[in-house]
């Protein structure tokens, strides 16, 4: 006997991702139509070992990392003085697509956005993901809400960098 609850969630993905034109769910017959999808914002980010270069306003502090390890240590030295000049990414709400590339990172990162703090964590949407090799890219798609949040690498370690949205 199969359970529906599997079907509800796959539903309910599919109805959070609308801009995806053309996605169908086999069994359910929920088609998203061109119609219903609206334009997204693009957002470019590279990483650099430890760091996002367009956070830190295009400079490259040319760390270098082998391992998680390197950035946690770089990061406790210098994290909170280059957060103080990090750039604060202010958005409107609406659909965005945060396109991550890593830049010359010698090992597999990834991408997280997440409301800032607890409450926020639990009331604002997010995404994450991981598996980018030194010069690959990914898009990570996001109806971002009114509030705070921040985005970070938790497999090549950066500070948690400020994005508003109002």
């Amino acid at each position: 006997m199969t359970k529906r609850r599997p079907v509800k969630i796959l539903v309910a993905t599919v109805a959070k991702a609308k801009m995806f034109i053309g996605i169908a769910v086999v069994g359910v017959g929920l088609t998203v139509r061109p119609g219903l999808a609206q334009e997204a914002t693009v957002i470019e980010l590279t990483q650099t070992p430890c760091q996002f270069l367009e956070s830190e306003n295009g400079v490259d502090h040319g760390f270098t990392s082998g391992k998680k390890s390197d950035c946690e240590s770089i990061n406790a030295k210098t994290g909170p003085e280059r957060l103080a000049k990090a750039k604060v990414l202010n958005l409107k709400p609406g659909k965005y697509i945060f396109r991550v590339t890593n830049k010359n990172v010698p090992y597999p990162l990834g991408f997280w956005l997440r409301g800032d703090g607890l409450i926020n964590r639990a009331r604002l949407p997010s995404v994450s993901g991981g598996g980018l090799s030194r010069g690959a890219s990914k898009e990570y798609v996001i109806e971002l809400k009114e509030g705070d949040y921040v985005y970070s690498c938790p497999l090549n370690p950066t500070p948690n960098y400020k994005l508003i949205v109002r």
